[in-house]
């Protein structure tokens, strides 16, 4: 490996500023002004401190959701026949109509009600590995019942662009946590998403050295992401890559990994083979993605590390699917190992969470995902929560997301069916409610 620490500069001084760049990838995402006004007008303060955004940030009216069971994924309690009342952007009361009713008469005739008998009452649910690079991509997420995800990286920075756009606009897309650009060798086209990335396309064999892993990582933290994306092997959805070969050592993870915590980021790591997960845990990651060839011994170092596991079954399991005969092989025989890793994953105690890999507007329900992570045996209760009380805690949102209670946020998703008896119910989603604003109703049909 070449020494490429003479080429990689040291502290980022772009003369493009922070909103000039996320302003760029408002443009490509699809967002309007008025998602960045949150800038625009800390700008003008600075500017000018007589000058305000003149707009405030719409508040939904309260909304009252009752007539099916409500299930808490964190005790498993259900509660039938049962309302849920938001107002304010959280939720106010829920549970029997008994506790509820002094909630109900204080929304009284400002609320709307939605009648959801034969439904079943959900928190919104958690994609924790989706790609969305446009509105449009968000939009198909949040119609299949996702009101909060983590990005799995985009090319411009257009989920760092998005991220305030539920303040400005409730039910426009779900709430993200953003990772921006992926930290791989080969950077290709985004390194016109940001300057500071263009002193990397002079390096001859590309983004691998620990200082030139390290500048990335600087550069995606000065855009203020949330997480931040790597890799440990190439892509399997590729039959031109090898999926098993290693791309980043356990020593070039950890200058990832490192960079993040100091700027309070974690790290996701896109691995496959056992070498490849277990340098990544190794490293320090927060949570391994896909994982299939990962061993007893990584998942037990997960554990004691508090490390989570995204399978994003789908996507592995969808490759049997493919018309390449190599996509195909590969998904036979990754499937059967992937769902004996996540069953074992769960046995011993690694929080197992559900990420659907989704890119563009070719969504796929985070339901589906759920139901894949339940048909390896995990239990249905806990396959749940790995796309609420769970995917919450990986998010770092426990407090907010995950459960219908008061105080928490107000995302609520309504099923056909109990999700408790079959899993496949998460994917006959109902109603969707994103921030406190309805964003699907198939209940008034």
């Amino acid at each position: 490996m070449c020494d490429e620490s003479a080429e990689v500069p040291g502290p980022i001084r772009s003369v493009v500023t922070r909103r000039g760049v996320l302003a760029g990838a408002a443009a490509l995402a699809g967002v309007s002004s008025v998602v960045t006004a949150a800038d625009d007008a800390a700008g003008a303060v600075r500017r000018a401190p007589d000058r305000r955004f003149p707009g405030r940030p719409p508040v939904p009216p309260p909304l009252v959701v009752e007539g099916g069971p409500l299930l808490d994924p964190l005790t498993g309690r259900v509660v039938e026949d049962a309302v849920v009342v938001l107002a304010d952007g959280k939720v106010l009361a829920a549970g029997s109509r008994a506790r509820t009713a002094a909630a109900v008469q204080e929304v009284s005739g400002r609320a709307r009600t939605i009648d959801a008998a034969g439904g079943w009452i959900l928190p919104g649910l958690v994609d924790v590995h989706v790609h969305v690079n446009a509105i449009a991509d968000a939009v198909g997420v949040l119609m299949a019942g996702a009101t909060s995800i983590r990005s799995g990286t985009s090319n411009f920075y257009q989920d760092v662009a998005m991220r305030p756009l539920p303040r400005w606009k409730p039910g426009a897309v779900p709430r993200m946590r953003a990772a921006g650009v992926f930290v791989t060798p080969d950077l290709g086209d985004t390194v016109l998403a940001d300057p500071d990335l263009a002193p990397l396309a002079s390096l001859p064999d590309g983004v691998r050295s620990p200082e030139a892993l390290a500048y990335v990582t600087r550069v995606n933290l000065s855009r203020d992401v949330d997480v931040v994306k790597t890799r440990a092997n190439p892509r399997a959805g590729i039959p031109q890559q090898d999926p098993l070969e290693l791309v980043y050592d356990e020593t070039q993870l950890r200058a990832v990994v490192e960079t993040a915590r100091r700027g309070r980021a974690g790290v996701l790591c896109h691995a496959y083979s056992a070498d490849g997960c277990h340098g990544a845990v190794r490293a320090g990651i927060q949570s391994l993605e896909h994982g299939v060839f990962v061993t007893e011994e990584t998942l037990e170092l997960m554990v004691r590390r508090g490390t989570f596991f995204t399978p994003t079954m789908g996507a592995v399991l969808g490759l049997a699917d493919s018309p390449d005969p190599i996509l195909a092989q590969r998904g036979r025989e990754y499937g059967p190992v992937l769902q004996a890793a996540v069953l074992r994953a769960h046995e011993l105690g690694v929080p197992v969470v559900a990420g659907t890999d989704t890119f563009g507007t070719a969504t796929r329900s985070v339901g589906s995902e759920v139901r894949l992570i339940g048909e390896t045996g995990v239990p249905a209760l806990d396959a749940l929560r790995g796309a609420t009380t769970t995917a919450a805690r990986l998010l770092g949102w426990e407090d907010r997301i995950g459960r219908l209670v008061p105080g928490h946020l107000a995302d609520v998703v309504v099923v056909d069916g109990s999700p408790l008896d079959d899993l496949a119910a998460l994917e006959r989603v109902q109603l969707v409610v994103a921030q406190g604003a309805v964003v699907r109703d198939d209940l008034a049909a």
